[in-house]
């Protein structure tokens, strides 16, 4: 049995960061779409991106080949670049101990069961999904 084909755009922010936070993934899974979002009420845009991209790969009921999409450098950069030498390191970046190591552990254990593609889009670029999920942290921070 192969594995089902997944698409996620996630996105997260502050206002002010650090402030109220807000997350957000739009989910596909086989021609059906499923929204995610929460808040924090004391947080950081870098946070909330991480916390977007954790809950959605933790929402899926199975292993599952994912194209995941977020406007956020910091984390495609961080899981797909800088990850290798923070592990090998010890949780230490160029500049000192990573930040977020809590999330960025979270992380990498709810990629675990899935083959994950990780693509940076364009913030506020007329992509839709990217779009929604924007439209769902604002919600989600404002509540």
């Amino acid at each position: 049995m192969s594995k089902p084909i997944v698409t996620i755009y996630t996105d997260g922010g502050c206002d002010p960061n650090p402030g109220r936070g807000g997350w957000a993934a739009v989910i596909q899974i086989e021609g059906k779409t499923t929204e995610l979002s929460g808040c924090e009420t004391q947080s950081t845009n870098n946070r909330m991106e991480l916390t977007a991209a954790i809950q959605a790969l933790k929402s899926l009921k199975e292993p599952a080949t994912v194209t995941l999409f977020t406007d956020s450098t910091y984390l495609q950069k961080g899981i797909t670049e800088w990850m290798p030498g923070w592990l090998r390191k010890n949780w230490r970046g160029s500049n000192g101990p990573v930040l977020n190591v809590d999330l960025w552990k979270e992380l990498l254990e709810a990629e675990k069961p899935h083959e994950v593609t990780w693509k940076w889009v364009k913030g506020h670029s007329a992509n839709r999904f990217n779009a929604r999920a924007d439209a769902l942290v604002h919600k989600a921070r404002n509540n």
